[in-house]
């Protein structure tokens, strides 16, 4: 996480990427115990459900050009408040994209957060202020309960900046400042530019993760890297090597893009998941995979069973979101506040209808249900994702010769 680089004299504008809507803002907060005040697009408090949850969590609205001039002028009020916040010392949370998008790469900046850095400045005096970089990456956007990282990019110090850059006007500063948030933002997550490469890099990404891995850990400056930070590393590697393949060798790196989207459209058509690609699993750990969830069907079952509740609540939910990206965060919030309450209900029958010992196992073998029933059915897909994968001869071969490919071109430099 890099927490080294957090400033620890001054006041902080958090500034992290945007993939995971709500679930963002509650990574930041899980980050450390500190209070943090956030904005976001005015348009998601619309909705009365979701306005009453972003107050709860200290969220204000921020307009957007796109929502009529009129509108962004009402910004002064919230820029006036931020600016307040950050007096107190209270660190301040803005999405610098200005909206999400579930996609390892980064959209434009829009310029709220330079108003705001630029006007506290001028606020604060001697105070210093700083921009802070966060990158936030998931191991998926889309599985409930997924694991995040967060980095720390290096700061900016805002007084420093405008001072290192006082022969131009305020308005080219904060040009210059955008592309250096951009940059530094962009090295802290895994970033694949967003163009009509996007996917099959992101699939070659996938086939070679695991040799790119062996790489990284034979190497004496990664071996203290652990866990995800091997994996985005990793594939930042691969990112890297595509791009100097289409200035060093086009041939090769077309025919590399070529299988990368024949195999792409292959694997989605057959219902393959990525992670069959991305991890590849000895026969012993499939084995033990297979065994541990027919052990445990009967037990996953009664959780899932259990667990209905909630999971209907959830599908009737998701049909009021047309994104997808909200959907962790709906489940989250209904597995905090409506899972307690069946679990209440279905305490209240085992102790009435059965002996305290007997209902007391039975509480405690439930409350787990919808996480137990979740992972259940995660595996199970993945499972059968791992079958498919093994039966589509033509789809590993594809994979095998980018492999190949990648490494062969390596070897031969």
């Amino acid at each position: 996480m890099c927490r080294e680089r957090l400033p620890k004299d001054g006041a902080i504008i958090y500034a992290p990427n945007h993939t995971g809507t709500l679930m963002d803002a509650m990574v930041l907060l899980a980050m450390d115990r500190s209070p943090k005040v956030f904005v976001a697009r005015a348009d998601i408090f619309k909705k009365p459900l979701l306005k009453k949850i972003f107050t709860f969590l200290k969220i204000m609205p921020i307009m957007r050009m796109r929502d009529g001039i009129d509108e962004v002028k009402r910004n002064n009020e919230t820029i006036e408040r931020a600016v307040e916040v950050l007096r107190d010392r209270v660190p301040f949370c803005i999405f610098p994209e200005g909206m999400h998008q579930t996609k390892y790469s980064s959209l434009p900046l829009s310029k709220g957060i330079f108003r705001i850095a630029f006007q506290a400045h001028e606020l604060m005096g001697t105070t210093p202020l700083y921009i802070v970089p966060m990158g936030i990456r998931y191991g998926s956007f889309f599985r409930f309960r997924s694991t995040v990282r967060v980095q720390v990019g290096n700061p900016i110090n805002v007084g420093d900046f405008i001072r290192e850059h006082s022969d131009i006007t305020p308005q080219e500063q904060m040009n210059l400042m955008r592309e250096l948030l951009e940059e530094r933002l962009r090295e802290s997550i895994f970033y694949i530019p967003n163009d009509e490469d996007y996917e099959p890099t992101y699939e070659i990404c996938a086939a070679v993760v695991s040799k790119q891995r062996e790489h990284l850990e034979s190497e004496p400056k990664y071996r203290s890297m652990r866990g995800m930070d091997v994996y985005f590393e990793a594939n930042n590697m691969t990112v890297k090597h595509l791009d100097y393949l289409k200035r060093a060798n086009p041939e090769l790196s077309c025919e590399l893009l070529r299988l990368g989207r024949e195999a792409a459209a292959m694997r989605q058509r057959d219902g393959i998941t990525l992670k069959s690609v991305a991890v590849r699993y000895p026969i012993f750990s499939r084995i033990l995979k297979l065994l541990i969830f027919l052990v445990t069907l009967p037990y996953a079952l009664a959780t899932a069973v259990a667990s209905l509740p909630v999971t209907l609540l959830c599908r009737f939910i998701f049909k009021k979101f047309k994104d997808q990206a909200f959907r962790n965060s709906v489940r989250y919030l209904i597995y905090l506040v409506v899972w307690p309450i069946v679990m209440l209900l279905y305490a209240i029958i085992a102790f009435v209808s059965a002996p305290w010992q007997a209902a007391l196992i039975a509480v405690l073998l439930l409350l787990p249900s919808p996480f137990v029933a979740d992972e259940s059915y995660r595996l199970m897909r993945l499972m059968v994702s791992d079958y498919k994968l093994w039966r589509n001869k033509p789809l590993r071969a594809k994979y095998d010769k980018i492999r190949k490919l990648m490494f062969e071109d390596r070897e031969d430099k």
